[in-house]
């Protein structure tokens, strides 16, 4: 595999912290400890109120921003919901699938698959979270759940369009447990993964799509799941708040790259 096509892709998830003004404060901080990199991408989503006055703060040829949910539906009568077609023009990138989306707020497959071809419709590139809970992998079930998920999440999508799609492999049971996977169970995951690109799309879009972890990720030990084969990159919850951290964790999968050639 040719590593080197993929751009590393460290995806900073605010999730509902920080009104507008904190934001940009935040944004302000970051974009002077984050060292630019052509070889690794930083992609921030903050939420939604902050996402137009960041998109005239931010430097789009440092960070790129993407919105953390919307509905699939382009425009009508959904009061409170926010479509992918009000985000054209503010992000790059949209996140559908979070665990918390499926786990908390009760967002079904149907809803997920339909999110993602809304974000192809809207030419935004969607980032399809994907990941098993622990009773699933005390059940053994992770490469099932890996495999419904992705098929499901994918339904209707081109082999032109998957070539734009990032998936992040998120176990439900590791976010904000500071208890990560052990790299061996990542390396499994994401060849499953890859391995169900391959049988929806063939070789050139299994080599193409970038696949990140997620899940207690942090400064200290996100460097052991960068060097897994097959990881572009990384989706940082908590620590993405923390600019120090937040930068630390970039210059470690720039260095990541660098190594993997």
């Amino acid at each position: 595999m040719n590593k080197a096509v993929r751009k590393s892709l460290i995806v900073a998830n605010w999730k509902m912290n920080l009104n507008t003004h904190q934001a940009s404060l935040l944004l302000h901080k970051l974009s002077e400890k984050v060292i630019s990199h052509t070889d690794t991408q930083v992609v921030l989503c903050p939420n939604i109120m902050t996402l137009q006055p960041l998109s005239l703060q931010v430097n789009h040829r440092q960070f790129k921003l993407g919105a953390q949910n919307f509905y699939w539906r382009d425009e009508g009568a959904y009061t409170g919901e926010v479509s992918a077609t009000m985000l054209r023009g503010l992000v790059d990138y949209v996140l559908v699938g979070h665990s918390e989306r499926r786990n908390v707020f009760g967002e079904h497959d149907r809803d997920i698959r339909h999110k993602v071809q809304a974000a192809y419709r809207n030419g935004l590139k969607p980032i399809l979270c994907v990941g098993e809970t622990a009773h699933e992998k005390a059940e053994n079930e992770t490469h099932h759940v890996l495999h419904d998920q992705v098929v499901s999440g994918l339904l209707n999508i081109t082999s032109g369009e998957v070539e734009d799609l990032t998936i992040a492999y998120e176990p439900v049971w590791a976010i904000g447990s500071g208890e990560a996977v052990q790299p061996a169970d990542l390396r499994d995951a994401v060849k499953s993964i890859r391995k169900q690109i391959h049988a929806l799309y063939g070789e050139k879009a299994s080599k193409k799509v970038r696949v990140l972890y997620g899940g207690s990720v942090n400064s200290q030990n996100c460097e052991s799941f960068l060097a897994v084969e097959g990881v572009d990159g990384l989706l940082v919850g908590g620590a993405s708040l923390k600019v120090d951290e937040f930068a630390s964790i970039v210059e470690k999968a720039h260095n990541s790259r660098k190594q993997k050639g």
